[in-house]
């Protein structure tokens, strides 16, 4: 995750890593969950590109939408962490503004939409032995560890059912 330091800072210990130091103005690149440590303490903010709004969730739902069966869209970078926060806030204006109800469900919705369609395809293209490489590049690193897993599971299934145990065969 990029972020853009708000202010000097001396050399961070965080659960084993160190970061920093920061300087003001300077762009930097860390794991999720340090970026949101920093940008909530006020050390720095997260770059332009990674703001995620109500547009990108509309674009991602529309282009998943028009998939043809078997299909999946190639999703922006980051989605996931992205869209955690995108929710995170919303649900932090909603707290405080009780009149963003609509918008905030309305988030909700289409994330829900998303993530069902996008892990039906995963389970789906999951239990078909031979993948094309470019709808796995397509999958973000979560759907893919979800893909590899459960690709494990069904040929260990298949071949557990499909081949005969040895007391059998005697």
């Amino acid at each position: 995750m990029k972020i853009i330091a708000n202010k000097n800072y001396p050399e961070i210990k965080l659960a084993g890593l160190t970061v920093g130091p920061f300087e003001e103005g300077n762009e930097y690149e860390v794991y999720h969950w340090i970026a949101d440590k920093l940008v909530e303490s006020g050390i720095a903010h997260f770059r332009e590109d990674n703001q995620f709004g109500a547009s990108e969730l509309y674009k991602v739902q529309w282009k998943e939408r028009v998939q043809t069966a078997g299909q999946i869209s190639e999703l922006p970078e980051e989605f996931y962490p992205k869209l955690r926060r995108y929710l995170a806030d919303m649900r932090k204006d909603f707290a405080k503004q009780p009149e963003k109800i609509h918008e905030h469900d309305k988030a909700m919705q289409l994330a829900w939409d998303i993530v069902n369609s996008r892990l039906k395809k995963t389970i789906a293209l999951s239990s078909v032995s031979a993948q094309n490489e470019q709808m796995l590049k397509k999958m973000t690193t979560e759907e893919r560890l979800i893909y590899d897993q459960l690709g494990n599971i069904v040929a260990k299934w298949r071949k557990r059912i499909l081949e005969p145990k040895e007391q059998e065969k005697t």
